[in-house]
């Protein structure tokens, strides 16, 4: 069983003890998130004249406006990272085959260097003969 951290923090100038599984220095970051959310709510205009329900009403608006935008973000590097999972599969595919297709080339190089050998021994040999038979005619 995971160990439950109460701590006291004070949000929009009220103090309140929260609890948590998370440790104290992440539960008063929170406070501190909402204090600035509260912050700039209070800088809305006709805030003041705002009844307790707008006021806080404005707040969560922020608060779940910041949570969407993150929740999209989230998604958007998602689907990043599942598009350079694909380009990198492809590359990799790519690469496999460009070894394949280079050890091919490799292969037909030896080949035709062992032709060319052969080629070579041939025209030596054709060239003695002919020298030979140049000699012999005469």
């Amino acid at each position: 069983m995971q160990k439950r951290t109460e701590t006291k923090v004070i949000i929009n100038e009220k103090q309140f003890c929260i609890t948590g599984i998370e440790e104290e220095e992440y539960l008063q970051k929170i406070a501190t998130y909402l204090n600035s959310k509260y912050a700039s709510a209070k800088e809305v205009k006709g805030y003041k004249n705002f009844d307790a329900d707008r006021k806080q009403l404005l707040v969560l608006i922020n608060v779940a406006d910041d949570y969407l935008k993150c929740r999209q973000q989230l998604a958007d590097k998602q689907s990043e990272v599942e598009q350079k999972d694909t380009e990198i599969f492809n590359l990799k595919h790519d690469m496999l085959a460009d070894r394949g297709r280079i050890k091919e080339l490799e292969d037909q190089i030896e080949e035709l260097k062992a032709a060319r050998i052969e080629d070579q021994k041939k025209m030596v040999r054709l060239e003695t003969e002919l020298a030979n038979y140049r000699k012999n005619r005469h």
